[in-house]
């Protein structure tokens, strides 16, 4: 382990082959580009291949391939380029190929893409949204486990600032390629041997004379495994100041970063606030927003979107309380993530405004 001054960009290209990752593809889009370029200086020299594909649709293509014959491999771009991986990110839920996918967003948060996704079926894809640095570089490896335990994609949710801001981490040699046993994996072995193995969306059973083939059996036994994945990882968040607090505010990433701030300064003042930062956005932590709520007199979500994780909020609360929404789209003229309202004093006024107009 060495620590060092890096970006959060660099930060997330070591972890990522830190933790075994030895294939990435990506086109470039900011604040996406950063960690392609980190990837295509770090992977040769640790044995690993790093393409700069045609597009997005090319890139998740590549990792595809690369994740199916049993490595770990990666692939990410921003929140405009993942809407078009949607398609195949739902198609690798459905053919149970593990996959880390990395979303630095622009300026609007996109909650809904990140836990939703715009694919097709009954899918869902584990999402992990760090608020610094040091958690990004402890999250990947994360990903990368649930990813291989669960045969499925898992996204490491960022944004600009994570990917744009300098923090002192430690930073893990560069591990051997996993040593997991993937009994499904196409390394070739089997091929000509009648044994064949066969990794896809419409199933895994190979179709022959006389044997039937049924894709409806197929689509229950992968909506098994999804309900399994999201019963059995372990929702993480980081909570404080709740047991007696009048508010409680839930944000997320970044942001969630900058109302922890606040909420510890509100608090030395003698004001009754707590707050509730997500990490794993799926599976919500709905009981620990709950119970969070118990005995509060009102939830208040902040996003830098018009309102979207306030949903699940609010599904969590069920009434318990009132859940107002506080945040706001936020961004610089271009449409980066560099906003006027992300900054401590006007989340602290948006806070105390919502507790004045509780009073």
């Amino acid at each position: 382990m060495s620590r060092r001054l890096v970006e959060g960009s660099e930060a997330i290209a070591h972890a990522m082959v830190g933790a075994g990752c030895r294939f990435f593809a990506g086109y470039p889009m900011t604040p996406f580009t950063e960690i392609l370029e980190r990837m295509a200086e770090l992977l040769p020299p640790a044995g690993g291949v790093c393409m700069n594909a045609e597009s997005e649709l090319e890139a998740i293509g590549m990792a595809w391939g690369a994740a199916a014959t049993g490595a770990r491999a990666a692939t990410g771009s921003t929140g405009q380029g993942l809407a078009l991986m949607q398609e195949s990110i739902s198609e690798l839920c459905t053919a149970r190929i593990p996959l880390v996918v990395i979303n630095m967003g622009r300026g609007q948060g996109d909650y809904f893409q990140a836990t939703r996704g715009g694919g097709h079926g009954d899918y869902r894809t584990p999402v992990l949204a760090p608020s610094t640095v040091a958690e990004a570089v402890d999250l990947v490896p994360v990903a990368f486990d649930l990813a291989d335990q669960w045969r499925n994609p898992v996204l490491l949710y960022g944004d600009y600032y994570l990917g744009h801001t300098s923090q002192a981490v430690e930073l893990a040699a560069d591990a051997a390629p996993t040593s997991v046993d993937k009994p499904w994996a196409l390394d070739g072995t089997t091929g000509g041997s009648g044994r064949a193995k066969l990794l896809s969306s419409l199933g895994a059973a190979k179709q022959r004379d006389g044997v039937g083939y049924d894709l409806a059996e197929h689509l229950e036994r992968a909506g098994v495994a999804t309900r399994e994945m999201a019963t059995g990882i372990e929702p993480m968040v980081d909570s404080g100041y709740c047991d007696d607090a009048d508010l409680v505010v839930v944000a997320f990433g970044t942001i969630g970063r900058f109302v922890r701030w606040v909420v510890k300064e509100l608090r030395a003042e003698g004001h009754r606030v707590g707050y509730v930062r997500p990490i794993t956005l799926f599976p919500f932590p709905t009981e620990a927003v709950a119970t969070a709520a118990t005995g509060a007199r009102g939830v208040a979500v902040y996003e830098n979107n018009l309102g979207q994780m306030v949903d699940d909020v609010r599904l969590a609360v069920l009434g318990a309380c009132p859940v107002e929404f506080i945040g706001g789209l936020s961004m610089d003229s271009s449409g980066f993530g560099v906003g006027p309202e992300i900054d401590a004093p006007k989340i602290r006024a948006r806070i105390l405004d919502h507790l004045e107009a509780m009073a």
